[in-house]
């Protein structure tokens, strides 16, 4: 046998027994790694749970059932839930929106500023100081979509472990801050009105016991026990199209619009 022969030969041995080391490995699946990159964040028995109390009792919007999306400082899915008995109790299309809204929240906060996604609505209409946001963090459908369906919502969530990406600028995102006063991801729930989602929402937040606001994290609503909150400040247009925010930062009225300074302070 020649040298480059018996070469060969030993560099397919080499393979072949490499292949069996690792088909004999558990490989890691999208759960253990969203374990080792969620610290802090709640799992998805508690945003569930979260989920189910806040719908309970906030009684504003259409009353439906919602979709709940956790993510992480780097955008990664830690957690997908849905408050009703099935899949279908709620609007199949919130479940990619309620990961939107986290991701946006997420990627426009920081420990010092927190922003809800609806503190961004006018903002990035035609003419605002953020218009053309909406465009620049495209959703990876290939995460957002992908099966099998019957998943949707559970703990084997497709979009655990994954960064779906998005950006949406209505009601129902919220960063979430630990006992520090450090940003450590957000939140997004969606199956209302953006109006009700923005304050289911904030109750699922305060649930988790992730609104630790202090003396250091901001916002720009003007309430400064609720710093990101939801404002109501857009004028009407006479001449029609979207009305004017006195702010630059406020959201439209929707059916059944609750009091937002109802809500809990943050901490």
């Amino acid at each position: 046998m020649s040298i480059s022969v018996a070469k060969n030969a030993f560099s397919c041995v080499l393979a072949l027994g490499l292949v069996a080391g690792l088909a004999g490995t558990a490989m890691p699946d999208n759960n253990d790694r969203a374990k080792n990159s969620c610290k802090g964040l709640p799992s998805h028995s508690a945003l569930e749970r979260a989920l189910e109390t806040a719908v309970a009792t906030e009684s504003s919007g259409l009353d439906f059932e919602m979709w709940a999306t956790v993510v992480n400082r780097d955008g990664i899915v830690c957690a997908v839930a849905f408050s009703g008995d099935d899949r279908g109790d709620q609007w199949p299309g919130s479940r990619v929106i309620s990961a939107q809204k986290a991701n946006t929240a997420n990627a426009f906060s920081l420990d010092g500023l927190a922003l809800s996604t609806a503190n961004l609505f006018s903002a990035v209409q035609p003419g605002g100081s953020l218009f053309g946001l909406a465009d620049s963090n495209p959703v990876d459908t290939e995460v957002a979509y992908k099966g099998p369906s019957k998943k949707y919502g559970q703990k084997q969530d497709p979009m655990v472990g994954k960064k779906p990406g998005g950006v949406n600028t209505f009601g129902g995102g919220l960063a979430l801050y630990d006992a520090t006063n450090k940003i450590i991801g957000a939140v997004g729930v969606s199956g209302d009105t953006s109006c009700a989602d923005h304050m289911i929402g904030w109750r699922v937040r305060h649930e988790l016991d992730l609104d630790n606001f202090g003396a250091t994290v901001g916002g720009i609503s003007g309430d400064t026990d609720r710093p990101d909150n939801i404002v109501y400040d857009i004028a009407p247009n006479p001449t029609g199209g979207t009305g004017v925010s006195a702010g630059g930062f406020g959201h439209p009225e929707c059916i059944n619009t609750a009091d937002p300074t109802t809500l809990p302070a943050v901490q």
